[in-house]
């Protein structure tokens, strides 16, 4: 008889009994490039792992195969793993980056190094992360660049430097043919700032109505872009900033006061969320693109010289000589995928703009929207691409209107969307973008991409004939505020028979968004008379005594010229805004610039008026014509590396007057 033995090897699996847990924050956000928000807490990037240690509680041990570890990721009021809100995950023998996982890499014994990673398509925000049932932890996911598998993946380490870690920066404003770097600290690192972002989103209508699918969205960069172009204005919630683009700032401060947007988000969230006052659109670019960069999202401010405001979405935009269009417009542009559009073409820097203007399914927002559909002519991509594209092609067409109330159609060469800038990657230099936006004026490319955007009017457009006459006007080569300088209408004759003319030359003070103010020189002459081929030129004397009380804080001035055929009937137009520049601020670092050290710096600035300056802020005591101004300023610096100090001279006559110094900081 054959006995038969069954032998049951039952192994008995333990959950981690934890005492206590170490986040290993100063090496973990180090590695994750989140070290400058600090070290007293967890931030990490999706898509990447990161170590803590396990302190297990006497008596128990960590041993392969006999413990076991349940880890449950929660963001958002109502996490679900339906929504991607919740995760729950055991111990792998290895780290999968694809998704949430967790692997030990020590040896058995009391303590226990335990290596976790969030999916790459995780939502971004706060979490709790629960270690079995004896522990719990909290953390920041932010979104990767660093990875490819995340949506807003970047490959070039120059670009991340420029676009994620740079907390200074330089954005265009003037016009198209005088232009300056206005200095922005972006301040993303700052204490505070990525707690207001994150209050941002949590603040928005969708997360009030909707928390469970909002915090979903938030996986989604092209999703949280949509939300902060709402959510930086405040038209429609409890935004950011409160625009205002008159010339009355009582109850805020000038849009022209603001130098960073460390300010003004501190001010928002220090206020229980109340709108700060007040912004105009180079503001509210900045502001948007200091959250995208703390988010994660890598990003740039953008500035369209020339740009149109197309209310009726058919790409014609038509003045009357009193009204206006823009002299400049900033947005922003994010880095991302867009897998919802199904081209890859469309992947790449998508245009998003936070300046409340129109409506986009019932929301003051734009956006995002591909570059590259804008340029293809592609108006049916999401997000606003119409809007987006009459900004840099809409048509201008002028009517000149009579004192009888007709219009007559001037002829006029002026072009919407010229010189689009941002700051070039690791330097001070501007960077033309419009290429990236348009292809070249008169190529078959344009021509296709007309086409595609239904834009009938350039395609009927016929070639100029030469038109006999020509209009433009020059300006001379210094034209600082404080000055008195000439500004020129060239007229020419290029037919071959004599021309008798009527010229209207005129100038007036402007805002940066086209609001015209009083006039400031005027010359009116009923006949001038052209042999073929002649030319003249026509001086107009822009004094200081004229101008300077009309000047706004652009400091701009807009000159038309007017020539109007006796021959034909036919009327010409030609407008240009120029730029008065402000005096030079010189700075000079006193001493070794050391992190976390004081610092001493000397400004000065030399008065250019013919007039004494008064209540300045470098001083009490009046500055006469021709002297300077002189302070000493301290600042410390809070972290290391390439930083801008920023400096700014105000008095009653002469208003935000702006210079910077590039400063290394050392250790």
């Amino acid at each position: 008889m054959k006995l038969l033995f069954q032998v049951n090897f039952v192994f008995c699996i333990s959950e981690l009994d934890i005492e206590r847990v170490s986040l290993e924050c100063e090496f973990n956000n180090l590695d994750h490039r989140t070290d400058l928000n600090g070290v007293d807490r967890l931030i990490v990037r999706r898509g990447q792992a990161f170590s803590i240690s396990l302190y297990l509680r006497p008596g128990t041990s960590y041993e392969p195969g006999t413990s076991a570890l349940t880890c449950v990721a929660e963001t958002g009021p109502q996490p679900s793993e339906e929504y991607g809100t919740r995760a729950v995950f055991g111990l792998s023998p290895n780290i999968d980056t694809s998704c949430w996982s967790a692997a030990v890499t020590s040896p058995p014994g009391d303590m226990v190094a335990l290596s976790l990673c969030a999916s790459p398509q995780a939502p971004i925000g706060r979490y709790t992360l629960r270690l079995g049932s004896s522990a719990e932890v909290k953390l920041i996911l932010l979104y990767n660049p660093w990875c490819s598998g995340d949506d807003v993946y970047m490959e070039r380490k120059e670009d991340l430097e420029e676009y994620i870690l740079a907390q200074d920066g330089l954005i265009y404003r003037g016009d198209r043919k005088f232009f300056w770097g206005s200095p922005w600290s972006y301040g993303q690192f700052e204490s505070g700032i990525l707690d207001a972002c994150l209050r941002i989103l949590d603040m928005n209508p969708k997360c009030l109505r909707n928390p469970g699918k909002d915090h979903s969205g938030r996986r989604n960069p092209v999703y949280v872009c949509r939300v902060l172009s709402a959510m930086v204005n405040c038209d429609d919630d409890h935004g950011v900033l409160r625009g205002n683009w008159s010339n009355d700032f009582s109850g805020g401060e000038s849009p022209m006061f603001w130098r960073g947007s460390v300010d003004i988000l501190r001010r928002w969230t220090s206020s229980s969320c109340a709108p700060v006052k007040y912004g105009q659109c180079w503001v509210f670019a900045a502001v948007a693109c200091t959250v995208a960069r703390a988010l994660g999202i890598p990003c740039r401010v953008v500035t369209n010289f020339e740009s149109a405001h197309d209310s009726n979405a058919d790409l014609l935009i038509e003045c009357c000589l009193n009204e206006k269009f823009e002299n400049y417009h900033c947005w922003v542009e994010g880095w991302m995928t867009r897998p919802d559009l199904k081209n890859p073409d469309f992947n790449g820097w998508q245009a998003f703009d936070a300046t409340p203007q129109e409506r986009s399914d019932r929301v003051y927002c734009c956006g995002p929207v591909p570059v590259r559909a804008i340029k293809e002519g592609m108006l049916t991509a999401k997000y606003d691409a119409p809007y987006v594209y009459a900004e840099v092609n809409a048509d201008l067409v002028f009517y000149l209107q009579k004192d009888d109330g007709f219009k007559k159609k001037i002829i006029n060469s002026t072009m919407v969307g010229q010189k689009i800038s941002t700051k070039r990657v690791g330097s001070d230099q501007r960077e033309d973008i419009t290429h990236l936006y348009k292809y070249p004026e008169g190529s078959v490319e344009e021509r296709e991409a007309f086409k595609r955007a239904g834009h009938q009017n350039k395609l009927l457009k016929e070639p100029e004939q030469g038109a006999g006459l020509k209009l433009s006007i020059k300006v001379s080569e210094n034209m600082e505020k404080g000055c008195d300088f000439d500004v020129f209408a060239l007229v020419s004759n290029e037919t071959d028979s004599e021309k008798e003319c009527r010229l209207l030359f005129l100038s007036r003070v402007v805002s940066y968004t086209g609001v015209l103010g009083e006039n400031c020189g005027f010359k009116d002459l009923l006949k001038v008379v052209l042999p073929p081929g002649g030319e003249r030129k026509v001086p107009l004397k822009l004094n200081y005594s004229k101008y300077g009380p009309e000047l706004t804080q652009d400091n701009l001035i807009r000159l038309a010229a007017l020539l109007q055929d006796y021959t034909t009937g036919n009327v010409y137009l030609t407008m240009r805004t120029i730029v008065l520049t402000n005096p030079e601020i010189r700075v000079r670092i006193l001493g070794e610039p050391k992190e976390n050290r004081k610092l001493a710096a000397e400004i000065s600035l030399k008065n250019p008026l013919p007039q004494p300056l008064d209540m300045c802020c470098f001083r009490s005591n009046p500055v006469a014509p021709g002297e300077e101004a002189k302070a000493k300023i301290y600042f410390t610096p809070s972290h290391s590396g390439l930083r801008k100090l920023v400096v700014n001279f105000n008095s009653s006559q002469l208003c935000n007057v702006q210079g910077y110094k590039n400063v290394i900081i050392g250790k």
